[in-house]
C-alpha cells in the first residue's frame, strides 16, 4: 500500500481516477482534496479487500483488474453477488449507514490495482460536494438494484438465458473471468458453462 500522492505511477493514476464513473465529474480542486486521502493497493488473484462481518469498512475505486462482491453462510457456501472491473467502485456504504457489519466479502478475482479510503472519510468528502454524493447514492441503488436483478435471474431463467443474459449485460467480461468463477456466479458447473459454449448457445 502506498499513498497515492507518493507513487511512482501517480500521474497514469490519476488519469485513470478521472476515467472513474463516479469521480469522473470530478473539479481539479475536488480530485486534489479526495487525493490527499488515497492509498493505493495492488492485489493478487484471491486478495481480500474487505471482509464479511466487520465494522471498518473502506471505499474503493478500481484502477485494473476485476473485483468480486461474495457473500458466505456459516457452511462457507460462497455466493458471488457481482462482479465490478476498471472505472467502476465498490463499497459497502448502505451497511455502513445502518450501522451494520458489512454482509459480503469484497475479493480480487485478478490481479488487480485499486484506490482507496476510509468510508467515514470518503461519507466526510461527500458531505463537502452534494453533487458528487447525488451521483455515487444513485450508483449505489442500482448496483443494488442489479444485484436483486441478478438472483432473480437465478431462479426465472434456464442456464443458457442466464449465460446469454450476463452475455448482453457484461460482453466485455465474458473472456476476462475466470470460468469457475463465472460459472459459480450464474449458479452452474464449469462443465455445463463449458458444453453450452461449444455447443454454441451462447
Amino acid at each position: 500500500m502506498q499513498p497515492l500522492q507518493n507513487h511512482p505511477e501517480k500521474n497514469v493514476i490519476r488519469v485513470q481516477l478521472a476515467q472513474n464513473g463516479v469521480l469522473k465529474g470530478m473539479t481539479a480542486e475536488q480530485a486534489a482534496e479526495l487525493e490527499t486521502h488515497l492509498v493505493i493497493v495492488d492485489c493478487q488473484k484471491g486478495d481480500f479487500l474487505l471482509n464479511q462481518g466487520v465494522h471498518e469498512m473502506e471505499q474503493y475505486f478500481i484502477l485494473d483488474g476485476i473485483l468480486k462482491r461474495v457473500v458466505s453462510n456459516q457452511e462457507a457456501k460462497e455466493m458471488i453477488l457481482r462482479f465490478a472491473d476498471e472505472r467502476e467502485m465498490e463499497t459497502s456504504y448502505a451497511a455502513w449507514r445502518l450501522g451494520q457489519p458489512t454482509p459480503y466479502s469484497i475479493v480480487s478475482v485478478t490481479k488487480a490495482r485499486v484506490a482507496k479510503l476510509s468510508l467515514p472519510e470518503w461519507v466526510a468528502f461527500l458531505d463537502r460536494h452534494s453533487e458528487i454524493k447525488q451521483l455515487f447514492e444513485r450508483d449505489v441503488m442500482f448496483l443494488m438494484s442489479e444485484i436483486m436483478a441478478h438472483t432473480i435471474t437465478l431462479h426465472l431463467l434456464d442456464a443458457p438465458g442466464r449465460v446469454k443474459r450476463f452475455l448482453r449485460k457484461h460482453p466485455e467480461l465474458f473472456e476476462r473471468i475466470p470460468k469457475k468463477e463465472l460459472a459459480s456466479y450464474l449458479n452452474l458447473s464449469a462443465e455445463t458453462l463449458s458444453r453450452l459454449k461449444q455447443r454454441g448457445k451462447i
